[in-house]
């Protein structure tokens, strides 16, 4: 590592690279700051330094009284978005099929669009839309947001109804649904999402962009936010008969 950097990313490196090879197992102590200070002659503060770099890139936890430790790494549940697209919570029945209870809560108001909605689903200006609000949780454990939006007036559910699968609605309503678009990155996630799904410290999100389209015309958009250390998104793409 260049002189110029700071010297606990000298720490940081080396440690990081026995959790990334293994030398340090899931749940392996890592050494305290005099130990760090004394094997790798930097000082407390550097040594400190690299323990807070370490937790809060998910690597290690800290244990009052005990010390920090190699973060077991999690097992990724899968989540199929294919499969239940016309569930009224696709992820909630592929979580069920697991053998979770799940639970829902939602709320729906009236907002204004912003830029970024507008453009998404081709409206002109800041003009009205419906939002509903989703969390999802697992035997009580958060497991997703989602943020929805359509055109106001659009055949919104009543906020007294358990919501129908969107492209149920839809149908109801005399739009056809024809396509599904997702677009999927990941990214850190925002104080309050941390806060609502109970993030460990290092944990990015997946953020899922999906719009519904009917022909040319997109009639609903959602961001998503699932915790990138419980889950992977599983997609299925059916091939067309072959001759």
């Amino acid at each position: 590592m260049a002189s110029s950097d700071p010297v606990y990313l000298r720490v940081v490196a080396d440690i990081r690279r026995q959790i990334v090879d293994g030398s340090l197992s899931p749940g392996a102590p890592i050494p305290s700051r005099a130990q760090l200070t004394r094997k790798y002659g930097v000082g407390e503060t550097a040594a400190r330094h690299a323990l807070r770099v370490l937790a809060t890139e998910g690597l290690i936890v800290g244990r009052v009284g005990s010390g920090h430790y190699v973060r077991a790494r999690p097992t990724l549940l899968p989540l199929h978005r294919w499969r239940f697209h016309d569930h009224h919570a696709p992820v909630g029945a592929d979580v069920q099929a697991q053998g979770t209870r799940t639970t829902r809560e939602w709320r729906i108001e009236r907002a204004e669009a912003t830029p970024d909605i507008a453009q998404r689903l081709r409206l002109d200006g800041s003009v009205p839309v419906t939002r509903t609000r989703y969390v999802l949780r697992g035997d009580g454990r958060p497991l997703q947001l989602a943020t929805s939006y359509e055109p106001a007036g659009f055949g919104e559910p009543a906020a007294e109804e358990t919501p129908r699968s969107l492209i149920a609605r839809l149908s109801a309503a005399g739009v056809k649904v024809t396509e599904i678009v997702e677009q999927v990155y990941t990214r850190v996630p925002q104080p309050a999402e941390s806060d609502t799904l109970a993030l460990p410290a290092g944990v990015h999100v997946l953020h899922v962009e999906r719009t519904h389209w009917a022909g040319d015309r997109p009639v609903e958009t959602s961001d998503i936010v699932i915790p990138g250390d419980r889950f992977r998104l599983v997609y299925t793409h059916p091939l067309p008969p072959q001759p």
